[in-house]
């Protein structure tokens, strides 16, 4: 349980402040599908000891394709979160994480045909009404204006990646191993990451030979990233291999008000006390709708 908890920590610490540091580059104009084919070509680097140890053929077929499939959603998921920071308030983007749980629920509705519970509805209530106090600092307020902005789009789409990409990195774990788990989505992630900025590649690397003066901050900044993300992948799967996906989840939308924090102290936005009571209600309909389903 010690382990557990201390995953939980050290993946909320490092999610959010690698989120710090994917702001910090765009900022620069540097393309965030290049930003994560960076991060992920790092971390399949630093697993080619895992690499050289391992018998891929005797893996069962259920490792390779959720470790693919994973890895699509992986590339696209990490890459819109980036371009969603590059466009958007990270005290905004944050608590957005805690609808995670409503998409589930209505997946679960059109695809299962399963009904939500009075608890589950009372979740949804509440992720929604503290959404409201998150929301109503913007310009548009609590609308689906909001929806016309990219960063808000960019982020759902995040999310939707994200959340889908979790249910195949647990079927890795279980039929194989954390290790393995976390080799497979670097090397996958690299690989689908490098597809999707292929036609552009030379274009992002002439954008980065451009900031040759800033180019120590940039250098430093995507090793924190490599070194945030794999940690912060290593613990999500330490946490999955340990307790259910739906629960895991739940325990990681406390990173919300961290995420709130860190854009204040990072980019001066502001607000942060109606951001702060917004994110605590949506946090606490999230951990309802995945606890009490």
């Amino acid at each position: 349980m010690g382990l557990t908890f201390f995953a939980v920590v050290l993946r909320i610490i490092s999610n959010s402040m690698s989120n710090v540091y994917q702001k910090q580059l765009t900022k620069k104009s540097i393309d965030p599908f290049f930003i994560n084919f960076i991060m992920y070509l790092g971390l399949t680097l630093c697993c080619i000891p895992i690499i050289i140890q391992t018998p891929f053929a005797t893996f069962h077929h259920q490792v390779w394709i959720n470790a693919i499939l994973g890895g699509i959603c992986g590339a696209f998921g990490n890459s819109y979160l980036v371009k969603a920071l590059g466009n958007g308030e990270l005290s905004i983007l944050g608590p957005i994480n805690a609808y995670k749980s409503v998409v589930a629920m209505l997946f679960g509705i059109i695809l299962l045909h399963e009904i939500p519970s009075l608890i589950g509805i009372l979740g949804i209530i509440l992720i929604i009404w503290g959404s409201y106090f998150v929301f109503d600092t913007q310009e548009e307020g609590f609308s689906f204006k909001l929806l016309k902005r990219n960063d808000i789009r960019y982020r759902i789409y995040a999310l939707i990646f994200t959340a889908i990409e979790a249910v195949f990195v647990k079927n890795v774990i279980l039929y194989s191993d954390i290790k393995i788990s976390f080799m497979f989505w670097s090397f996958f992630g690299m690989i689908f990451t490098g597809l999707l900025i292929l036609p552009k590649f030379k274009k992002c690397i002439q954008i980065s030979m451009q900031f040759k003066t800033d180019s120590k901050f940039i250098i430093t900044r995507l090793l924190f990233i490599i070194l945030c993300m794999g940690g912060m992948q290593i613990c999500t799967n330490i946490v999955f291999s340990r307790i259910n996906v739906s629960y895991g989840l739940a325990l990681f939308q406390l990173s919300t008000i961290l995420s709130v924090l860190l854009g204040w102290h990072y980019f001066k936005e502001t607000q942060i006390c109606k951001k702060l009571l917004g994110s605590s209600i949506m946090i606490l309909g999230a951990i309802i709708i995945i606890l009490c389903k």
